[in-house]
Protein backbone atom coordinates (compact mmCIF):
# COMPACT_ATOMS: atom_id res chain seq x y z
CA UNK A 1 0.00 0.00 0.00
CA UNK A 2 1.32 3.44 -0.96
CA UNK A 3 1.78 5.59 2.15
CA UNK A 4 2.94 8.73 0.35
CA UNK A 5 0.81 11.49 1.86
CA UNK A 6 -1.39 13.74 -0.25
CA UNK A 7 -1.55 17.31 1.02
CA UNK A 8 -5.04 18.79 0.78
CA UNK A 9 -7.32 21.29 2.50
CA UNK A 10 -9.27 20.02 5.49
CA UNK A 11 -12.99 19.45 4.92
CA UNK A 12 -15.65 20.94 7.21
CA UNK A 13 -17.01 17.53 8.18
CA UNK A 14 -13.59 16.42 9.48
CA UNK A 15 -13.77 18.33 12.75
CA UNK A 16 -13.53 15.17 14.89
CA UNK A 17 -10.39 14.07 13.04
CA UNK A 18 -8.96 17.59 13.34
CA UNK A 19 -9.66 17.51 17.08
CA UNK A 20 -7.99 14.11 17.50
CA UNK A 21 -4.98 15.16 15.44
CA UNK A 22 -4.64 18.46 17.33
CA UNK A 23 -4.76 16.69 20.68
CA UNK A 24 -2.13 14.19 19.46
CA UNK A 25 0.12 17.11 18.47
CA UNK A 26 -0.22 18.61 21.94
CA UNK A 27 0.94 15.31 23.48
CA UNK A 28 4.20 15.39 21.49
CA UNK A 29 7.29 15.91 23.70
CA UNK A 30 8.15 19.07 21.71
CA UNK A 31 4.67 20.57 22.22
CA UNK A 32 5.67 22.91 25.08
CA UNK A 33 8.05 24.80 22.75
CA UNK A 34 6.10 24.25 19.54
CA UNK A 35 2.58 25.36 20.51
CA UNK A 36 1.11 28.09 22.68
CA UNK A 37 -1.78 25.77 23.58
CA UNK A 38 -1.62 22.87 26.03
CA UNK A 39 -3.23 19.46 25.91
CA UNK A 40 -4.88 20.11 29.29
CA UNK A 41 -6.62 23.23 27.96
CA UNK A 42 -7.47 21.83 24.53
CA UNK A 43 -9.04 18.59 25.77
CA UNK A 44 -11.52 20.65 27.83
CA UNK A 45 -12.90 22.51 24.80
CA UNK A 46 -16.38 21.48 23.64
CA UNK A 47 -16.92 19.81 20.29
CA UNK A 48 -18.52 23.03 19.05
CA UNK A 49 -15.11 24.74 19.32
CA UNK A 50 -13.49 22.10 17.10
CA UNK A 51 -16.41 22.07 14.68
CA UNK A 52 -16.39 25.85 14.20
CA UNK A 53 -12.61 25.97 13.90
CA UNK A 54 -12.54 23.22 11.26
CA UNK A 55 -15.47 24.68 9.32
CA UNK A 56 -13.73 28.07 9.24
CA UNK A 57 -10.48 26.49 8.08
CA UNK A 58 -12.28 24.55 5.35
CA UNK A 59 -13.92 27.68 3.90
CA UNK A 60 -10.50 29.30 3.63
CA UNK A 61 -11.35 32.98 3.56
CA UNK A 62 -9.10 34.15 6.40
CA UNK A 63 -7.70 30.82 7.55
CA UNK A 64 -7.03 27.50 5.88
CA UNK A 65 -5.86 24.20 7.33
CA UNK A 66 -3.98 21.70 5.19
CA UNK A 67 -3.48 18.07 6.12
CA UNK A 68 -1.17 15.38 4.77
CA UNK A 69 -3.40 12.35 4.32
CA UNK A 70 -2.04 8.83 3.95
CA UNK A 71 -3.56 6.23 1.62
CA UNK A 72 -5.12 4.53 4.65
CA UNK A 73 -6.88 7.79 5.61
CA UNK A 74 -4.59 8.64 8.52
CA UNK A 75 -3.14 12.11 8.85
CA UNK A 76 0.65 12.43 8.88
CA UNK A 77 0.85 16.19 9.26
CA UNK A 78 -0.99 19.49 9.30
CA UNK A 79 -0.47 23.22 9.02
CA UNK A 80 -2.77 26.23 9.42
CA UNK A 81 -2.45 29.50 7.50
CA UNK A 82 -3.95 32.70 8.94
CA UNK A 83 -4.36 35.80 6.77
CA UNK A 84 -3.32 39.04 8.46
CA UNK A 85 -4.35 42.31 6.82
CA UNK A 86 -2.11 45.38 6.66
CA UNK A 87 -2.76 47.62 9.66
CA UNK A 88 -5.04 45.14 11.39
CA UNK A 89 -4.23 43.49 14.69
CA UNK A 90 -2.34 40.30 14.07
CA UNK A 91 -2.78 37.13 16.09
CA UNK A 92 -0.23 38.30 18.65
CA UNK A 93 -1.71 41.73 19.25
CA UNK A 94 0.66 43.68 17.00
CA UNK A 95 -0.18 45.50 13.79
CA UNK A 96 0.58 43.91 10.44
CA UNK A 97 2.95 46.03 8.37
CA UNK A 98 1.71 44.33 5.19
CA UNK A 99 -0.84 41.84 3.99
CA UNK A 100 0.71 38.58 5.08
CA UNK A 101 0.03 34.96 5.87
CA UNK A 102 0.96 33.54 9.25
CA UNK A 103 1.78 29.82 9.51
CA UNK A 104 0.68 28.22 12.80
CA UNK A 105 -0.11 24.78 14.16
CA UNK A 106 2.63 23.01 12.23
CA UNK A 107 2.83 19.34 13.16
CA UNK A 108 4.26 16.26 11.47
CA UNK A 109 3.92 12.92 13.25
CA UNK A 110 7.35 11.63 14.39
CA UNK A 111 7.31 8.61 12.07
CA UNK A 112 6.91 10.93 9.04
CA UNK A 113 9.60 13.48 9.93
CA UNK A 114 12.68 13.85 7.79
CA UNK A 115 11.00 12.65 4.59
CA UNK A 116 10.12 16.03 3.06
CA UNK A 117 6.56 16.25 4.38
CA UNK A 118 7.18 19.55 6.18
CA UNK A 119 8.31 21.08 2.87
CA UNK A 120 5.19 19.76 1.11
CA UNK A 121 2.88 21.18 3.78
CA UNK A 122 4.60 24.58 3.79
CA UNK A 123 4.71 24.71 -0.02
CA UNK A 124 0.97 24.07 -0.29
CA UNK A 125 0.25 26.59 2.47
CA UNK A 126 2.38 29.25 0.78
CA UNK A 127 0.90 28.49 -2.66
CA UNK A 128 -2.57 29.04 -1.22
CA UNK A 129 -1.46 32.35 0.33
CA UNK A 130 0.14 33.53 -2.92
CA UNK A 131 -3.03 32.55 -4.83
CA UNK A 132 -5.20 35.01 -2.91
CA UNK A 133 -6.22 37.99 -4.99
CA UNK A 134 -7.55 39.96 -2.05
CA UNK A 135 -5.55 40.51 -0.03
CA UNK A 136 -2.44 40.11 -2.13
CA UNK A 137 -0.16 38.47 0.42
CA UNK A 138 3.35 39.97 0.41
CA UNK A 139 5.02 37.45 2.70
CA UNK A 140 4.48 34.27 4.65
CA UNK A 141 5.73 34.29 8.21
CA UNK A 142 5.92 32.05 11.22
CA UNK A 143 7.17 32.31 14.77
CA UNK A 144 9.44 29.76 16.37
CA UNK A 145 10.44 29.44 20.01
CA UNK A 146 14.15 30.05 20.62
CA UNK A 147 14.24 26.72 22.49
CA UNK A 148 13.04 24.85 19.41
CA UNK A 149 16.32 24.72 17.49
CA UNK A 150 15.25 21.74 15.40
CA UNK A 151 12.21 23.55 14.02
CA UNK A 152 14.16 26.76 13.48
CA UNK A 153 16.80 24.86 11.46
CA UNK A 154 14.11 23.08 9.41
CA UNK A 155 12.35 26.35 8.55
CA UNK A 156 15.65 28.01 7.60
CA UNK A 157 16.48 25.06 5.34
CA UNK A 158 13.14 25.61 3.60
CA UNK A 159 13.87 29.28 2.88
CA UNK A 160 12.36 31.09 5.87
CA UNK A 161 14.77 33.83 6.95
CA UNK A 162 14.96 35.64 10.30
CA UNK A 163 13.38 39.10 10.13
CA UNK A 164 15.04 40.36 13.30
CA UNK A 165 11.67 40.57 15.08
CA UNK A 166 11.28 38.74 18.37
CA UNK A 167 8.44 38.45 20.84
CA UNK A 168 8.18 37.07 24.36
CA UNK A 169 6.62 33.62 24.48
CA UNK A 170 3.05 34.05 25.71
CA UNK A 171 3.20 31.38 28.42
CA UNK A 172 6.87 31.98 29.34
CA UNK A 173 7.95 35.65 29.14
CA UNK A 174 11.56 34.67 29.88
CA UNK A 175 11.71 32.94 26.45
CA UNK A 176 11.56 34.54 23.00
CA UNK A 177 9.99 33.64 19.69
CA UNK A 178 11.81 34.52 16.49
CA UNK A 179 9.92 35.63 13.41
CA UNK A 180 10.99 33.94 10.18
CA UNK A 181 9.52 34.87 6.80
CA UNK A 182 9.68 34.27 3.10
CA UNK A 183 8.75 37.01 0.62
CA UNK A 184 6.33 36.62 -2.25
CA UNK A 185 8.14 35.21 -5.29
CA UNK A 186 8.78 37.74 -8.02
CA UNK A 187 6.87 37.02 -11.19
Amino acid sequence: MNQTPVVRAVRADEWARAKEFGLDALRDPAAPVAFLDTYEDAVQRPDSFWRERTEGSARGTSARQFVAELADGGWAGSVVVLVERRGASDVLGGRSACDQAHIVGVYVRPEHRGAGLLKELLDVAAEWAWSLEEPRVERVRLLVDERNGRARAAYRKLGFEPTGETLPVENDPSAREFELAVSRPRT
